[in-house]
């Protein structure tokens, strides 16, 4: 089977049999992307909410607003159906704790609110989540049932 993988601030997209895999997951947030019916799937690993707060924003799997598009539309070139395509996220994590209570630190969470929006705005269903607490994962997205396996340390492993 073929293991793909989805670095810091990248996407990938796979139709055939084969696992999309990213590491690391802490403040960001991996975003998959499944049809069920044509078994394409994607894989996005976003660092930042948004690409308008940011002036070096040429790299559209950075942000949560562009990423999530370009995803979306690299999955339909690829044979995905708009209308069958559903989401599952993790990560978000508040990887430090801070005295502060101001957004800019809160990165893990912008970046979860930030994902949840563009899905919406797209009509992406979130069928599943697993974001927020302060430790990091791994993901792996199947391309043929669509499952999104969690890895963490000292919290476990789990499909969603």
């Amino acid at each position: 089977m073929e293991i793909v993988k989805v670095g810091m601030a990248d996407f990938k997209v796979i139709k055939s049999t084969g696992i999309l895999t990213t590491l690391g997951l802490g403040s960001c947030v991996g975003i998959a992307l499944y049809d069920r019916i044509n078994k394409v799937a994607g894989l996005a690993h976003i660092m930042l909410p948004s690409s308008t707060e940011i002036k070096n924003n040429s790299n559209k799997a950075k942000f949560a607003d562009t990423a999530i598009q370009e995803l979306v539309k690299e999955m339909i070139l690829l044979g995905a159906n708009k209308k069958y395509i559903t989401a599952k996220l993790a990560g978000g994590s508040q990887m430090f704790s801070f005295d502060s209570n101001t957004d800019i630190l809160r990165i893990g969470e912008r970046n979860t609110l930030a994902s949840k929006k563009k899905l919406q705005e797209l009509d992406v269903p979130i069928v599943a989540e697993d974001t927020g607490g302060n430790y990091g994962r791994t993901i792996e997205l199947n391309s043929q049932d669509g499952n999104l396996l969690i890895k963490t340390i000292g919290h476990g492993v789990k499909n969603i």
